[in-house]
């Protein structure tokens, strides 16, 4: 990044700091009119004084007093002197305002001076207790002690006893009569109820953790933030048990692949559902490129500034999120931003600079040059020539010569402030990227506005929220052949000085443009001079998003409650494809002049619901909390296209067109030119309801049912107009009815929990669409049979659980479950009779079963502290059936299904089977086999392949799903350093590189280089042939998948910070200062695989652990500083 960038990223972050700042006296001056109004618990007597000014024009001056001392305070709207009479009641001072300025002094007394108090509160093993408070009871005097337990406390002058009340989270609380003593000793006994959290389930409905009957797991914002990563949901990756996450290869930005407790679906989406403050967003990533395009692409929740999130919590099973219906079944992950906060207006201003770097690249060769001396024609694209030598040896490797560092600039400014009735945040944060490869940026820019506002009492409360994105990114790639540098980069021949092709374009005279310079050739796969790729074939998308949300909450009564929300998330993307002239042919539509295609894209949702929610006791033992409420979900997409060649007089009969002329009349009017208008809109009406009932605080029971209306089941074939979702759960806290329960199990709840939830199928199906021929120019007939009764693809769920926490300072989290997918809808490969050319079933069973364990660790010791936390996944996905006697409609046969092709690599095949996972990869194709089933070789050492003719032969490779998931975290805290860390793990499952063998096939890789060192390759135990024979029939063509098929299996450091706190006290109370390092995927402890396991070209179900020239992985490097004001 160069000064001048730089420069202009200070100022634009100054300038915004400024703007803020001056919007904020605006707030200030309005604030000084209307009163003063302070709602503050348990605060220091400075704080408060603070709180005054920052709502006035007055400033306090004073000398040699203790401004320590707590107090709280609860006013509205007061004139000044009545908030210092208030303030200053007990506490012995003085005042006098003197225009502007408040004079506080200690008052003259006559009586002996206030008497203080000292000592330590520990626990009964007599460890110290950090924040216990020490409140005088009857008054608003108190303190809180120290990291060794210790405190001390003014006493006021009274003619009744004194009496202390000690507290503490989790403890029960304990009164001391002070009598004539200065010193109290004070031991806390863990309360066997333990702390009722209360965490944010479905809907956005906060419910309490003990009666929750389900897996729910939190995550607050510091977790988030302490490593952000630009796209926030890959900062959960090991932090939540049963919670998958695989980061794009597409870079910064891109799409990640979410799944919870396995894959469900045979052809639906796996991944889980993104809620946004209790509204679901229902926009999801599109799949990225595969085989050919390289294309990758963005997630909308990536949009989402991590600055603005309070917490997420992860509901793991369906049961967890039964009330979000068909969208449902795959789990959830429900977002909580931030709020104004009364009381007290904040600034906080926070920069992130981070360089990256590739993590894990296959090993490359630089000592055998280009050619093949073992091909009478020889070769200019391969490297199997002679060995180099220090003359003519240039040590080429992608690592140092091609691959650029990366930096990532990350800015942000948030605003907090508000009265008791009155709170609002603003936020502004900028992103911007520069990628691994040349000429790949990304950059965002967030704009983001939330006010609550109370009426009538408090009774009426109005939250309304805007947030503006400004997306754009250029040359997101992920793998394939076309417009994927990496193909160059990787197989330029070693021979060959890569200096030369650094200067990409030269000027040709007869054409008077400049032209591609790139002497090796295309070599078939379409391989052009990867700098051309990066700053010729330029990709580009500019997206404009807002989402406006507003919700009216209306207490009828203190336990009756009603309320509306609504959501609008639109966004206007533009997709631009320029591919200039010389670009090779096969990717221009054959034009020699270039390619040009434009495609505009609008996403629109509407969400809206109301709901009615009552939370009332029934004497002292009987709880009930229920919600009813219907809600409405409109989405429409719409997009413009047009794509084609740029004419150049030869590929057409039209005249040539200007070369390098970027727009749409300068295309070709033929059918080589794309011209489409698509889109589409879903519906979904629905009505939902939910009650637990609570006996005793102790047993609970949860029910819950949800009834959608889809548009996918409008139209003359459907059947159904509707489904229905049900779930029961119950909840038991041991811990409250074992007698005598031991005192190291401070608290225990076991669950279980049953629903019933789906998953939304392919729109179209009762009503087949005709589709449109952009070869032909008209519309195909309509080919696929009509499915006239059509099921959702429903997932039963049966989950049990425990809960404990034990010996003060452990915590366990244990949860069992069995999930089955049924009515799964695909299309066989049969036929279905004269009419149709495809049939569309719903058959087959997927289950899953897994086990979620979360144990953690925590304790302090003095000024120093230490929290562990590991986390367990476990799951084993099977196919049950696939299709057993089922009907055709068209033609009344029985008939069943035995296994599916989902596609694939070339001879590496996605195939399910019963009994096999949604996972498991095939071979096709096998080297030829003697009677012995030795590899056969021919007399002058030939190594053939041969296909495999029966798909029930076809060569097991395994399966690219996980056997487990682990993690292990650490942080440690002493005084004000932090230092953290964590180690991750995945084990089982098989990843394929077709890159590898791609290596192999043109001589540029170290295992092909290592074997001729050697003199050859050893086969059938002692045969020793040719490396160039071998890895050619080995690597080349499609490639033989099983001699390129790793363990998935991976250890690594995924992330580690230290961290340094400047407190306030030592900037003059100006702000607090956080510095911090921080790191991401920083070593590879264990890997097999020529590629980062974990990485994924695309979030669809099929190509998870196929790598064909996959953008590497990333190794990040940042520091963080934050300051609040």
């Amino acid at each position: 990044m160069n000064k001048t960038a730089f420069s202009q990223k200070i100022g634009k972050l100054f300038e915004l700091v400024f703007i803020l700042l001056l919007s904020l006296s605006v707030t200030v001056v309005r604030a000084q009119n209307s009163g003063i109004t302070l709602n503050m618990q348990d605060a220091t007597v400075a704080q408060v004084m603070k709180a005054i000014e920052d709502q006035s024009h007055y400033v306090f001056l004073y000398k040699n007093l203790d401004t320590s001392r707590k107090v709280s305070v609860n006013i509205r709207n007061k004139r000044i002197d009545e908030v210092l009479d208030i303030v200053f009641k007990d506490l012995n001072i003085s005042y006098k305002i003197d225009n502007l300025q408040i004079l506080l002094s200690q008052k003259e007394s006559g009586n002996k001076a206030p008497a203080t108090i000292s000592g330590f509160v520990t626990d009964v093993s007599q460890q110290p207790i950090i924040g216990a408070s020490i409140i005088v009871k009857g008054t608003t005097i108190g303190t809180t002690t120290n990291v060794d337990g210790s405190y001390k406390l003014q006493l006021p002058r009274s003619a009744e006893p004194l009496i202390l009340i000690v507290n503490y989270l989790g403890y029960t609380p304990v009164e001391v009569a002070v009598n004539n003593r200065t010193s109290i000793d004070v031991t806390l006994k863990e309360d066997t109820v333990n702390v009722d959290a209360i965490v944010v389930t479905a809907l956005g409905i906060k419910r309490s953790e003990k009666a929750l009957s389900y897996n729910v797991q939190s995550v607050d914002s510091e977790s988030i933030l302490a490593n952000k990563d630009v796209n926030f949901i890959n900062s959960l990756a090991g932090k939540v048990a049963g919670l998958t996450i695989n980061a794009s290869a597409g870079g910064v930005g891109s799409a990640s692949k979410v799944v919870m407790r396995g894959q469900k679906s045979i052809t639906q989406s796996s991944n889980a559902l993104y809620v946004i403050d209790g509204i679901p967003m229902y926009t999801t990533a599109r799949d990225g490129s595969m085989e050919f395009g390289s294309q990758g692409t963005t997630d909308p929740i990536a949009d989402i500034n991590p600055e603005d999130i309070e917490s997420m919590s992860v509901l793991n099973g369906a049961a967890a999120a039964a009330l979000y219906g068909s969208d449902a079944a795959n789990g959830a992950i429900v977002v909580t931003t931030k709020q104004g906060k009364a009381g007290h207006t904040s600034i906080t201003v926070s920069s992130n600079t981070e360089v990256s770097s590739p993590f894990i690249l296959p090993e490359f060769q630089n000592r055998y040059g280009t050619g093949n001396i073992y091909l009478s024609e020889g070769s200019t694209v391969q490297s199997w020539g002679h060995r180099l030598n220090a003359a003519n040896k240039y040590g080429y490797d992608p690592r140092k010569d091609y691959f650029q560092t990366g930096v990532t600039g990350t800015e942000s400014v948030s605003v907090s402030t508000g009265t008791e009735k009155n709170q609002t945040y603003f936020s502004a944060a900028t992103v911007n990227s520069r990628g691994v490869i040349p000429n790949n940026t990304y950059d965002r820019y967030n704009f983001t506005f939330r006010n609550t506002t109370s009426f009538l009492k408090d009774k009426l409360k109005l939250d309304v929220g805007a947030s503006y994105i400004i997306q754009k990114d250029r040359n997101m790639t992920n793998q394939g052949l076309y417009n994927n540098p990496l193909v160059g980069a990787y197989l330029f021949p070693r021979g060959n000085d890569w200096a030369d092709i650094e200067m990409y374009e030269r000027y040709d005279a007869a054409r008077r443009l400049h032209t591609q310079y790139w002497p090796v050739g295309d070599a078939g796969l379409a391989m052009q001079n990867p700098y051309w790729i990066n700053y010729r074939n330029l990709r580009e998308n500019r997206k404009g998003r807002y989402m406006l949300n507003a919700s009216l909450a209306y207490d009828i009564f203190d336990w009756l409650n009603v309320s509306g929300r609504i959501r609008i998330d639109n966004s206007n993307t533009t997709y631009t494809e320029k591919f200039y002239a010389s670009t090779i042919t096969q990717l221009t539509e054959g034009s020699k002049n270039g390619l040009y295609g434009i495609t505009k894209t609008e996403d629109c949702q509407v969400y809206g619901d109301v709901l009615v929610n009552i939370n009332k006791s029934f004497g002292e033992n009987w709880s009930l909390q229920a919600n009813i409420g219907a809600s409405i979900s409109d989405m429409r997409y719409d997009a413009m296209k047009n794509r084609g060649p740029i004419p150049d007089g030869e590929v057409t009969d039209e005249k040539p067109m200007l070369a390098n002329v970027f727009n749409i009349q300068n295309l070709s009017n033929t059918s080589k030119t794309e011209r489409l208008q698509d889109g589409w809109r879903e519906q979904t009406q629905s009505v939902f309801a939910s009650a637990e009932i609570g006996f005793k605080n102790t047993y609970f029971l949860t029910l819950t049912g949800r009834n959608d209306w889809p548009s996918q089941l409008a139209g003359p074939h459907s059947t159904k107009t509707s489904f229905f979702y049900p779930s029961v759960g119950a909840s038991v806290v041991l811990s409250q009815i074992i007698p005598e329960m031991p005192k190291n199990l401070s608290y225990v709840k076991i669950r279980a929990s049953y629903a019933s939830v789906g998953v939304a199928f392919e729109r179209y199906l009762a009503n087949p669409q005709f589709t449109w021929s952009k070869s032909g120019l008209n519309w195909s007939s309509q080919t696929r049979f009509p499915v006239y009764n059509l099921k959702p693809e429903r997932t039963k769920s049966f989950e049990v659980g425990l809960t404990m926490r034990f010996l003060r300072h452990f915590n366990l989290d244990v949860s069992y479950y069995d999930t089955k997918t049924s009515d799964q809808t695909f299309e066989p490969t049969i036929s279905t009779g004269s009419g149709s050319s495809s049939l569309t079933i719903q058959s087959g069973d997927v289950r899953n079963r897994g086990v979620e364990l979360a144990l953690g660790y925590s304790n302090t010791w003095g000024k120093f502290s230490w929290d562990t936390n590991y986390t367990l996944s476990v799951n084993r996905n099977k196919i049950l059936s696939l299709a057993d006697d089922v009907v055709n409609p068209e033609t009344g046969e029985h008939f069943s299904v035995d296994q599916l092709d989902m596609g694939g690599l070339g001879d590496a095949r996605f195939i399910l089977r019963k009994g096999g996972t949604l996972g498991d990869i095939y071979s096709r194709v096998d080297l030829k086999r003697d009677s012995n089933g030795d590899i056969y070789t021919s007399e002058k050492g030939e190594i053939a392949t041969e296909p495999i003719a029966d798909v029930n032969s076809y060569i097991k490779l395994g399966s690219v799903l996980p056997d487990a998931n682990m993690s292990w975290r650490n942080d440690f805290r002493w005084g004000n350093f932090n230092f953290g860390f964590m180690v991750s793990a995945r084990l089982g499952g098989v990843v394929f590189s077709r890159t590898q063998a791609m290596l192999d096939n043109y001589g540029v890789s170290e295992a092909s280089a290592a074997a001729r060192d050697r003199g050859g390759v050893m086969i059938n135990g002692d045969d020793l042939v040719n490396a160039n024979k071998w890895y050619t029939a080995v690597g080349g063509g499609n490639s033989v998948p099983q001699y390129y098929t790793y363990s998935a299996t991976n250890v690594r450091l995924q992330e580690a910070s230290i961290g340094y706190t400047i407190p306030k006290k030592l900037t003059r109370n100006v702000c607090e200062i956080t510095l911090s390092l921080v790191g991401r995927n920083l070593w590879m402890i264990y890997n097999k695989a020529p590629f980062d396991p974990e990485s994924i070209a695309t979030t669809g179900n099929y190509y998870q652990g196929i790598d064909y020239f996959m953008m590497p992985s990333m190794r990040n490097f940042g520091f963080n500083l934050r300051l609040k004001f």
